[in-house]
């Protein structure tokens, strides 16, 4: 019986100590300390210097920056946007999920101990050993179905990167505009308010009707209007900027944005129909990440096939009683009578289905949005065009109107009325010009790529723009 207690000691033991035990180590929420390093963040971080040296050309990673780009302020956002931060937790949590499909199911110990009523050897002692067995490859489907879904989640995270993107250059698109909007009301506030003086003035002296006063008074008062609420969008702007690169408004203040070649959008020719349509149908992140969605179906459905056939579980005992010790060699099976797993077999073949149909779904709305981008950024190219021959035919009679005027030929209502169509057609420009550059972000989001040289380079889940780095 002393043998007996050592085997069943020694089998616990080795049970509990044959692999190394992790331990529970707490990670509290400080809300108090966590909002004040929010409120810290700057562009100025050393860490984030860190991130963008390593991730811009070497001519563009002197500190500090001068200025403040599209492609510098992405970066920004990829280090501290907090959605980034939750989409490669989940990564880590798919990668783990890689690891619990690998596993391999534990054998089982089990024992017990009684007692005889025979005089001869009243202990009774049995042990025994259980060990599962994995038939028709399930732990491989498991294993290929996690990694799949570990890929997934990085072109998951990918496609968030450039949902964070899209945001930074819409707001920076924004107050970029707004800025020069305000200055543009402002020079025609000036000169409509000039045209108000110069009307009164022949009013006072009997040239005019007052009615010709009192409209040019109204449209300096909506030009007014208007200019309050530039201003006001454009208090607005700075923060959405902000918040969405993941940085307190005050961080923007301390630095000079920028957007080179603004005004010059890429040139349609640039951008042919054949190259834009094959982005859309392959090149976009969705439809990457639809492509391991559905790989991960297939591994599904094959893990459920394979759940037809039963495990088996070997079982070798040894039990002690009346003096004898008996050795015996069992097994157990699963008898697949009553079903065959016909009802997760059906719904992983309409998981598949439903993957293999929102992917079609997927390539279908980048299609369609990719060609109806394309179509507005070109009609906008054209409007831009059309809006700079003006301003350019304005700027002529403006310079017109001051030969004119210095040749005694002319008086300074007419310069005035020539200055007015100048600002005019510089702020229908200056719309066109947004409305390209809008054209342009929609573009480039049907496509999920940049499509202007010298951007941050197209994001897959290898970009080191998408390595996370540490932070303070």
């Amino acid at each position: 019986m002393k043998k007996l207690k050592f085997v069943v000691v020694l089998g616990i033991a080795a049970a509990l100590t044959g692999c190394a035990v992790q331990r529970y180590h707490p990670a509290p929420i400080a809300p108090a300390a966590s909002a004040a390093a929010l409120r810290a963040r700057t562009l100025s971080d050393e860490g984030l210097r860190k991130f963008l040296v390593d991730r811009l050309p070497a001519d563009a990673g002197k500190w500090p920056l001068q200025q403040w780009s599209l492609p510098e302020l992405t970066l920004a956002a990829f280090y501290y946007n907090p959605g980034l931060q939750v989409a490669r937790a989940r990564v880590a949590e798919a990668d783990a999920a890689v690891i619990t499909a690998g596993a391999r199911p534990n054998p089982i110990i089990s024992g017990s101990v009684g007692g005889s009523t025979s005089p001869a050897s009243p202990w009774i002692g049995a042990l025994g050993f259980g060990l599962p067995v994995e038939t028709a490859g399930k732990r491989g489907y498991r294993i290929l179905r996690a990694q799949r879904l570990a890929d997934a989640a990085r072109w998951d995270l990918a496609n968030t990167a450039w949902t964070v993107r899209a945001q930074v250059r819409s707001t920076l698109l924004q107050y970029l505009t707004l800025t020069q909007r305000v200055q543009a009301l402002q020079n025609e506030k000036q000169i409509r308010g000039e045209q108000v003086k110069l009307l009164e003035q022949r009013l006072a002296v009997g040239m005019i009707a007052r009615p010709e006063v009192d409209a040019a008074r109204i449209l300096h008062s909506e030009i007014l209007v208007t200019l309050g609420q530039a201003e006001e969008q454009l208090a607005v702007s700075e923060p959405a900027l902000a918040a969405a690169i993941g940085i307190p408004v005050a961080a923007l203040e301390q630095v000079k944005l920028a957007w080179p070649d603004f005004d010059h959008p890429p040139r349609a020719e640039s951008l042919p129909q054949a190259a834009i349509h094959e982005d859309a149908v392959l090149n976009r992140l969705d439809i990457r990440r639809a492509l391991f969605d559905y790989a991960a179906s297939q591994a599904d459905l094959q893990l459920e096939i394979a759940n037809q056939y039963p495990d088996i579980k070997l079982g070798p005992a040894y039990n002690y009683g009346e003096g004898d010790h008996n050795f015996e060699l069992g097994f157990s099976v699963v008898l697949p009578l009553l079903n065959r797993n016909q009802g997760p077999i059906a719904q992983a073949e309409a998981r598949r289905k439903q993957a293999a149909a929102q992917f079609l779904a997927t390539q279908a709305a980048g299609i369609a949005a990719s060609e109806q981008a394309l179509a507005r950024y070109r009609a906008a190219l054209n409007e831009l065009a059309q809006a700079h021959k003006l301003r350019q035919q304005s700027a002529a009679q403006q310079q017109a109107a001051q030969q004119a005027l210095a040749a005694g030929q002319a008086d300074r209502v007419a310069l005035n009325g020539a200055q007015l169509q100048v600002a005019v057609a510089a702020a229908a420009q200056m719309d066109a010009l947004d409305r390209a550059q809008q054209a342009l972000g929609d573009l480039e989001n049907a496509v999920q790529r940049p499509l202007v040289p010298g951007d941050i380079q197209p994001l897959s889940p290898q970009s080191p723009a998408l390595t996370p780095a540490a932070r303070k």
